[in-house]
């Protein structure tokens, strides 16, 4: 099957009939007689759609009322409260729930538009189609004359094929870079700080020194982005002077990539690229065979096949001219769909996917291959797609907005302050102002006597205002942005560099696609993981099947080591299947028995099925033996590989596949069947099906897919008892984990394979509805089936996964799955998997109607608060230490029809509720948007961070929707990976990445950013107090270098250094002890309180700061410069110290940075007063000469930070928290009181909700 899984139309549950006593709640059950007619391939077919989803419903439902007594629903009294289901929801015969008019659609990125996206919606909403559904009419059509460039873009000029990823050039960086920087709100603030210090009435600083802080933020990340789109235009260059061979005057020559043109005839080699969007004409194949790797597209290394129409497949451009339209859709980001129609030599020809070749691709096993330039550079697939990841922004930094906004009032307030009192000054000395000092409104200097530039007592009062900003701009910490960008840096690199989150398996290295939000890894609270390829390794191998209704799964195969292994003599070497696949004996003896018997008929042709129906292309590959040769399997899906490598393994190896015809080696015998016709996969009709011709002349379609569709066109009426036990295998198959196909077949007459094929070719040829025809052709000859038999795969659990999802959730993280796969198997990965235990109890939901979910739902919400009460009782009278309602594990299991009217209606906050009263969520039988949905219902209902993780392209939506999406580089195609945020190559680093990564990237973070706060108010409330005791004039004693290097030189470095490099616990502790994630769901790093606090301690600091050398030196005759040079140097001082007392894990790096940043200031502050055209010429000599300058800066640093180390000390003494009692227990490394830390950590508990 196709490499998209079935994610709609779920399964009913066919419970064993030994299984279930149930108790009658309540039911939904609605009765549908639709007959079957298959008379007319076109106007009946509509019938047979619909009516295919009503037979397997009544099979099923049989099975149901035998094993339940006509009742479907389970409830479990309070006092059995194990592992058994509460079912809510019946599943009737309402055909309208499985009718294809109703299901599901996936919507393309193209497709979307500013139109709302309905998750869980019904109907035939147009919107909801995906580009491949679509139709082409004239206005939306393409023209492309084949080999004509110039009439081509004549009317139209079609884009050129060179591309430009690059977001700037030499004359638009300037402009838009600062466009794009001048984005964040803080920068406009320091701007127009800036151009106000220009004005001669508001000059405070030096007019460079105030604009310096801000040209050297926006210059470092101009360089940064320089440089970023600097490696765009190489790669550019690289990519549009690549040469491809262009048909020139009717002989093909090399040509630039960049001077394609729509309508070209393009030539590739083997292993070449193809360079732009190409319609195949032919290939080095006689059968018009083309096979392509779309590695550079989407990840798989599986060759795809691709084919060139009969018509244009014997042309060849140098000999004869060749020319002809082709009417194609416009360009679109869907690479999965292409729709045009090809006139050439008379004929309309309809294309299809299978038709282009996308840019990108690699031609493989192929010698050469022609084809028509449709779509070039930026209109190319591959670039439409080449949009990356959705921006986010950090949790952390958003709730930091509240803070500068505080900072900001605290910034006008102080203003106002200094305006107020110097405008009650102003007025209270308005008569001496002559005479005062520098407010002498007369100038006596020269001879005539004039006045000085005084604007009056309400100007004055303005402008005192202003001048206050400029002084007091640093309240908003300018440097905290970079400095968050290059802590990021540093933490992404040891993500990267963790060999813990290396995956050998695929060589990858955890990969780190956003920088903005690492430190919300920290405080995830959800998270929402598909299984398959994600929880599971994606590696299907074959485990047993149902034929003729008899179970071939008896745990008798013989093992991988022991086998032979089938093989066949090919031109005198021995070939045998790549992947070996564990047999079962008896089933080949029966085998090799022949068909003799009719139990042996079936046997063949379910083998013969498996070999056949499939689009998998058999490659030969030489080995270090001569004599012996291995075939390889290619395929777009794992599954279909698996029973392909399974059907060899048992005698029936497919040797060669071409458009026309596939051999098959059938127990040493060589078949040549004709593929007659072939229906791919589709999300609809959840099958695929091929049609042989016989060398006896019959006809025989062989059908395999999902067996929700399956049995619903299975002729019920030849073998009810095989039917009935077929079904009860592929509950047990599904319930053990495995991932299920059902295979049928039925011999078609003459008179309808005529039919048949009148009918398909009407349909490859309409111009509108081609789709829709095709589906309803293919349900033609999809029906009245003989069933087979089932197939059991097994898709193991990747390594690790139980032990991540039991150390997420001790940690309180509640872990969600949303799945495409059917509920049983779903359920049984949920327990092998730790996600479901046997102490939990479950509350299953399948409903076909909306009044029946919310009747569902609100009796769940009922059930589920019985047993909370239930639990806490129990717990208390068990005796507990801590006992809490609410404890007992409840899981919610739900499917995909039930979410359709659940999202996107009122009772979706019923759901919510239920599922908030839940520790574990398993959705089934979801579809991409429905999964983006369940994400979103929790996102808008509480504060709670989300995290998102999938590796296949129908993860995408449910990745870009959460608040942080992971990427798994798995067997699906990268399509996961390249819109994620984070990508990992194995689900079990989830837990590194979180407690380890997640937690110091939150606890450094968090606390860089309140120092940064801390640090600048100090030096702000400095200059604040001495505004108060200079007549509120904004002179400053600091001098205005010290205020600009402040920030950048004196205390920058070890901010950063520490917001990388330390650790407050050690990584064996924080994987230990899950609990200890707890502290970034608690925000106990970052909140209002610790905000608040360190403005207290801040205010505290500045007051030690200032008036201990105030009052020491009042009375005496220093200068302003000498004493600023002390608040400049005590303020250094104390900041580092303060940081200092903070760091847990010290080494080299932290201590050079925070020694020598307070050395450095030193420094800098020496120079500069050692130039004589410098404001405090050689200030600093002056006053460190004496005694009383050393001994204020010793009592300041006593004075200020002695007070917060008692209260933290005080603190912790007596209200520890969870890491600083695992933090004193590293630190004795006493492993018998560190066995006791677990008991005494706080209980995990829910934040609280919006």
């Amino acid at each position: 099957m196709a490499s998209n899984r079935p994610l709609l139309i779920p399964s009913p549950r066919t419970p064993n009939t030994e299984d279930l006593p149930t108790l009658a709640v309540f039911s939904d059950l609605s009765k549908a007689n639709l007959g079957m007619d298959s008379k007319n391939p076109i106007e009946k077919s509509s019938g047979i759609e619909n009516s295919f989803n009503s037979s397997s419903r009544r099979s099923i439902s049989s099975i149901q009322s035998r094993a339940s007594g006509g009742n479907s629903i389970r409830e479990v009294s309070f006092g059995d409260l194990g592992s058994k289901p509460v079912r809510y929801g019946s599943r009737g015969n309402d055909s309208d729930v499985f009718s294809m008019s109703h299901s599901i659609r996936e919507v393309s990125c193209g497709d979307l538009g500013s139109k709302s996206v309905r998750y869980g919606s019904r109907g035939n909403d147009s919107d909801a189609f995906t580009m491949s559904v679509k139709e082409i009419n004239d206005e939306d059509a393409r023209l492309v004359y084949i080999n004509d460039a110039g009439k081509t873009n004549e009317r139209f000029e079609f884009s050129g094929n060179s591309i430009q990823t690059g977001k700037y050039s030499v004359i638009t960086f300037l402009p838009k870079n600062l466009f794009e920087q001048f984005h964040r709100v803080a920068y406009i603030y320091f701007l127009v700080i800036a151009v106000l210090n220009q004005l001669p009435q508001l000059a405070v600083f030096g007019r460079g020194a105030s604009v310096l802080p801000l040209a050297l933020v926006l210059l470092v990340t101009a360089v940064k982005d320089a440089y970023e789109d600097w490696r765009r235009h190489r790669s550019d260059k690289i990519e549009n002077n690549r040469l491809a061979s262009v048909l020139v005057d009717d002989q093909f020559q090399q040509k630039k990539w960049k001077d394609i043109r729509v309508g070209e005839i393009i030539k590739a080699n083997a292993n070449e690229t193809i360079p732009c969007d190409l319609v195949l004409l032919s290939t080095s194949d006689p059968t018009g065979v083309a096979y392509v790797q779309t590695i550079n597209l989407d990840g798989e290394s599986n060759l795809k096949t691709r084919y060139a129409k009969q018509e244009t497949l014997l042309k060849f451009p140098e000999k004869e001219k060749i020319s002809g339209l082709i009417k194609c859709d416009k360009p679109n980001r869907n690479i999965y769909g292409f729709q045009a129609n090809m006139d050439i030599d008379g004929k309309r020809l309809s294309l299809g996917p299978s038709n282009i070749l996308l840019r990108g691709c690699e031609l493989k096993n192929t010698s050469w291959a022609l084809g028509v330039a449709v779509y070039a550079g930026g209109e190319t697939k591959v670039m439409l797609n080449n949009s990356g990841a959705s921006s986010k922004r950090s949790r952390i930094e958003t709730r930091m907005n509240s803070e500068i906004i505080t900072l900001s009032f605290f910034l006008v307030a102080l203003c106002t302050v200094v305006c107020v009192c110097a405008g009650v000054w102003l007025r209270r000395h308005r008569d001496e102002l002559d005479i005062i000092p520098f407010y002498r409104r007369k100038d006596y200097s020269d001879g005539e006597v004039k006045n000085y530039n005084y604007y009056g007592w309400g100007l004055e009062i303005f402008f005192t205002f202003l001048m206050a900003v400029i002084v007091f701009q640093i309240m908003i910490p300018i440097s905290l942005y970079i400095s968050m960008e290059l802590v990021r840096i540093g933490q992404s690199y040891f993500m990267i560099r963790d060999i813990q989150m290396y995956d050998e398996a695929s060589n990858s290295r955890f990969q780190c696609r956003a920088l903005n939000i690492n430190e919300d890894l920290g405080q995830i609270k959800y998270v929402f993981s598909d299984k398959t390829g994600t929880l599971t390794e994606n590696k299907m191998e074959f485990q047993c099947a149902s034929i003729w209704g008899v179970d071939h799964s008896g745990g008798k195969a013989i093992p991988h080591n022991e086998q032979v292994g089938y093989s066949v003599q090919v031109e005198g070497k021995l070939l045998r299947p790549k992947v070996k696949v564990a047999t079962d004996p008896e089933l080949l003896q029966l085998l090799r028995s022949g068909k003799d018997t009719e139990e042996g008929e079936y046997v063949y042709d379910f083998f013969l099925a498996l070999a056949a129906c499939n689009t998998i292309v058999p490659l030969i590959i030489e080995t270090s033996d001569p004599n012996e040769m291995l075939i390889d399997y290619q395929g777009e899906s794992p599954d279909e590989q698996a029973l392909v490598y399974a059907a060899a393994a048992y005698g029936f190896m497919l040797i060669e596949r071409t458009s026309g015809h596939i051999v098959i080696d059938v127990q040493g015998d060589r078949h040549r069947f004709n593929v007659l016709g072939l229906h791919e996969f589709d999300s609809e009709r959840k099958r695929m099906s091929v049609i042989l011709g016989f060398p006896d002349k019959a006809v025989k379609v062989f059908v395999k897919g999902a067996d929700t569709t399956m049995l619903s066109v299975i002729d019920t009426s030849l073998n009810k008892n095989l039917i009935r036990a077929t079904e009860a295998h592929l509950y047990t198959y599904s319930s053990s984990g495995l991932r299920t196909l059902v295979i049928a077949m039925r011999e078609l007459s003459a008179s309808e394979f005529e039919q048949w094929h009148t009918s398909f070719e009407v349909a490859t040829t309409a111009l509108l509805g081609r789709a829709t025809l095709l589906r309803k052709v293919a349900c033609y000859v999809e029906n009245n089936l003989s069933i087979l038999g089932a197939s059991g795969i097994e898709d193991k659990l990747q390594k690790g996964v139980p032990e991540a999802i039991e150390s997420l959730r001790t940690a309180g993280i509640k872990v969600w799955v949303l799945t495409g796969d059917k509920q049983e198997t779903a359920i049984s990965i949920g327990y092998s998997s730790k996600l479901l235990t046997r102490m939990m109890t479950h509350i299953i939901i399948n409903s076909n109607s909306k009044e029946s979910c919310r009747k569902s739902l609100q009796d769940a919400i009922a059930m589920s608060k019985k047993l909370m009460i239930a639990s806490g009782i129990i717990q208390n009278t068990g005796g507990s230490p801590t006992p809490r309602a609410g404890v007992n594990p409840v899981a919610l299991i739900i499917d995909g029809t039930s979410l359709v009217y659940i999202l996107d209606s009122e009772i979706e906050d019923e759901l919510f509720q239920l599922a908030g009263q839940c520790s574990v969520v398993l959705c089934c039988r979801v579809a991409p948007l429905q999964k983006a949905g369940i994400v979103a219902l929790v996102k808008n209902r509480t504060a709670d961070m989300t995290l998102a993780i999938g590796d296949g392209a129908n993860d995408v939506s449910m990745i870009q929707m959460a608040d942080v999406g992971i990427g798994i580089s798995g067997q699906e195609g990268r399509q996961a990976v390249m819109a994620s945020d984070f990508a990992m190559g194995q689900f079990r680093f989830l837990v590194p990445l979180l407690f380890l990564h997640g937690h110091w990237n939150y606890q450094r973070m968090g606390y860089m950013i309140l120092y940064n706060f801390y640090r600048n108010a100090v030096f702000v409330l400095v200059l604040f107090w001495y505004t108060l005791f200079t007549c509120f004039t904004l002179t400053t004693a600091i001098t205005e270098w010290s205020s600009v290097l402040y920030s950048v030189i004196y205390t920058a470095v070890p901010t950063i250094v520490v917001g990388i490099l330390d650790k407050d616990l050690s990584r064996r502790t924080l994987l230990k002890y899950p609990q200890l994630y707890g502290t970034g769901q608690r925000q106990e790093c970052y909140n209002k309180r610790l905000f608040w606090l360190t403005m207290i301690d801040t205010l505290w600091q500045s007051i030690a700061v200032f008036f201990i050398p105030l009052l020491a030196y009042w009375g005496s005759d220093i200068d302003m410069s000498s004493i600023g040079d002390l608040w400049t140097l005590a303020v250094v001082v104390v900041v580092n110290l303060h940081l200092a007392m903070d760091v847990i894990r010290w080494n080299w790096i932290i201590h050079s940075s925070i020694w020598g940043s307070i050395i450095a200031t030193w420094i800098c502050v020496i120079i500069v007063d050692a130039i004589p055209s410098l404001f405090g010429y050689w200030a600093i000599f002056h006053i460190t000469g004496t005694g009383l300058f050393w001994f204020c800066l010793l009592a300041i640093i006593i004075a200020a930070l002695i007070p917060r180390f008692a209260v933290i000390f005080l603190y912790q003494y007596y209200s520890p928290c969870d890491v600083q009692i695992a933090r004193e227990a590293e630190k004795y490394g006493d492993s018998s009181e560190f066995g006791n830390v677990e008991t005494e950590m706080n209980p995990i508990s829910d934040p609280s909700r919006r």
